[in-house]
């Protein structure tokens, strides 16, 4: 069972990275990489490496909402959505993908890697906890105040309601075409956006 596990999560890493390359949006190709992130983590979790398999997998989830978070914010309407190539310089691309998967691979089969069992019964959760809440605690406390402080800004900068009103109020998003009509949902009554005041601000 296990060996089938890693099989179809393997698959699925592969496949997921793979279409990060191919899908048309900045928003789905985040969503892409953290699935094949996930099963990345999913994969160390069956090499008994828990840890850091579910700190992978968390760190990962939460990056890649952070990523797709900025894309809302600040790629071109709507949200990131449009329809673009996510791959340029294809020739270049593929030789340096290539070059890259050969090097790596030739490193791991010719490389004389160190071999240091862990001793059977060695509680080494327990012993990572202690290194992280220790010395190192500092730096992942820091690192995670500034993400939540991260995700909060970029949640208030891409909300559509404002201070002063409705975010998008007399804007008019870009065409898909140069000189085109503006892409995205059309305005309701003709277009235009109606300010209604009401009272108790």
């Amino acid at each position: 069972m296990t060996n089938v596990l890693f099989l179809a999560f393997s698959a699925l890493a592969i496949w997921s990275g793979w279409r990060v390359f191919r899908v048309d949006s900045m928003v789905r190709a985040s969503f892409q990489l953290m699935v094949s992130f996930i099963a990345v983590g999913l994969i160390a979790v069956l090499l008994a490496a828990p840890y850091i398999g579910i700190a992978t997998i968390f760190m990962m989830a939460v990056e890649m909402m952070v990523m797709a978070l900025f894309m809302v914010m600040f790629m071109m309407n709507p949200a990131g959505l449009n329809p673009m190539m996510m791959v340029h310089q294809h020739r270049f691309s593929i030789a340096a993908g290539i070059v890259a998967f050969g090097g790596l691979v030739l490193a791991v089969l010719l490389s004389d890697l160190p071999s240091q069992p862990v001793p059977e019964g060695a509680d080494v959760v327990r012993a990572l906890g202690h290194e992280l809440l220790g010395p190192s605690m500092l730096i992942f406390e820091t690192a995670g105040v500034t993400l939540l402080a991260t995700m909060i800004g970029a949640v208030v900068l891409s909300a559509r309601s404002g201070r002063y009103g409705d975010s998008d109020a007399g804007s008019v998003p870009p065409g898909l075409t140069p000189g085109g009509e503006p892409a995205g949902r059309k305005p309701e009554n003709g277009g235009g956006h109606h300010h209604h005041h009401h009272g108790g601000h």
